[in-house]
């Protein structure tokens, strides 16, 4: 009985460990170690001006790709400063006729004869561009005028490998959603992440790479998000978070649609992380590794610390008041979820949103690991409706 109390309790660590025990590790580290912050140049020389590449990537996007590029072609940036190039995925509606269409305008359409994924279209577009910093955006994501701009600042610390954007959630009439707990907790995290030398992930509707950090080691089987932040800690590069850079995209309306995207991203980042796993290694990336294991290996480990949890505390109820009280509420909370999940009006209550929420996460997280374990991958995308 000892062994299992000892796994009962390992596994209650390990649940917590990621969401809470991890920020306060850097909460402490932040307070009492040097923090990473930018030094930006406030010299406004045109010729300091580095020239951007933005890169659309598009798979049968017709119904939005107009309306993506008016507001591409809106953004405030120095003239000639800036190129816009589309990378559609072998669309086979009429996304490239669009972008077309706007060639008298300078937009440039680099088309994947196969589909082959998001990140091998994006290769072909880095190739095709000439920009020093290359910003990559989904079509579906709207882009602020002065964000560019707030971009070219952080890059002027040479020492920033990446910037990723922090995600806004917009209604079907444009208004801007109140933030959500989740969405909150993400953007906090990625402030502590950043000021302990760099972020282990960022936005993948809406971010920006120096041209080395893409094309040093561009992983096609790997989110390229995920992967730009490993690339960054690989290359002794920080990638950042930027709270006045922002990206508005609408949320996804179909929940099997929202499970299945966290399946796929949970996926393609194990494949990611499996494919440059030295970046572990902490004698060569030293605190870097540390926040890759906290914030994705024991993220990814939650559900199974819950397996674990649960099926221990079953066997132990016969050790006393405290695990039967455990084990109760252990079985309440799955009740409360399972009941959420077909009464979508209980999820009007904030701590049933939120456990219904961590719950459904933890079953993607779960669903995606057995996946990679059988050997499959997620290379092509089908673009979620919004």
């Amino acid at each position: 009985m000892i062994l299992l109390q000892i796994i009962f309790f390992l596994s209650l660590l390990g649940i917590v460990y990621s969401y809470f025990l991890y920020p306060l590790v850097l909460l402490v580290r932040n307070k009492w170690c040097a923090s990473f912050a930018l030094q930006m140049s406030s010299d406004s020389d045109q010729a300091d001006i580095p020239k951007m590449s933005l890169i659309i990537t598009a798979h049968n996007e017709q119904a939005r790709m107009a309306e993506k590029l008016e507001n591409s072609l809106a953004i405030e940036y120095p003239k000639g400063c800036l190129e816009i190039i589309v990378a559609s995925d072998c669309s086979t509606d009429s996304t490239d006729s669009i972008v077309l269409g706007y060639a008298d305008k300078g937009v440039q359409l680099v088309r994947s004869n196969e589909h082959n994924g998001k990140e091998f279209a994006q290769k072909l577009a880095i190739d095709a561009s000439s920009g020093d910093i290359l910003v990559f955006s989904d079509a579906g994501t709207k882009i602020p005028v002065e964000a560019l701009e707030l971009i070219a600042e952080k890059f002027s610390d040479e020492r920033v490998g990446a910037v990723s954007s922090e995600d806004r959630f917009l209604t079907d009439d444009g208004e801007v959603v109140g933030e959500g707990a989740y969405v909150r907790y993400e953007m906090w995290l990625r402030g502590l992440e950043t000021k302990a030398g760099g972020l282990v992930g960022l936005s993948g509707s809406f971010f920006a790479a120096r041209r080395l950090v893409c094309t040093d080691n561009w992983d096609t089987k790997a989110d390229s998000d995920f992967n730009t932040a490993l690339n960054c800690g690989r290359l002794g590069l920080v990638a950042v978070s930027s709270d006045d850079v922002l990206g508005y995209y609408r949320d996804v309306k179909n929940p099997e649609q929202e499970y299945f995207r966290k399946v796929r991203t949970v996926l393609r980042g194990i494949t990611g992380l499996a494919r440059q796993s030295g970046v572990l290694n902490p004698f060569a990336f030293g605190f870097f590794s540390f926040k890759v294991f906290s914030h994705k290996l024991m993220r990814w480990a939650v559900p199974w610390f819950m397996l674990l949890a649960l099926v221990s505390n079953a066997v132990l109820l016969g050790e006393g008041l405290f695990y039967q009280l455990v084990f109760a509420c252990q079985m309440a909370a799955y009740v409360v979820v399972a009941l959420a999940w077909k009464i979508e009006a209980l999820r009007e209550n904030t701590l049933i949103k939120l456990g219904f929420f961590f719950v459904q996460v933890n079953i993607a997280i779960a669903d995606a690991t057995v996946r990679f374990l059988k050997g499959e991958r997620m290379v092509t995308w089908k673009p979620s409706e919004r």
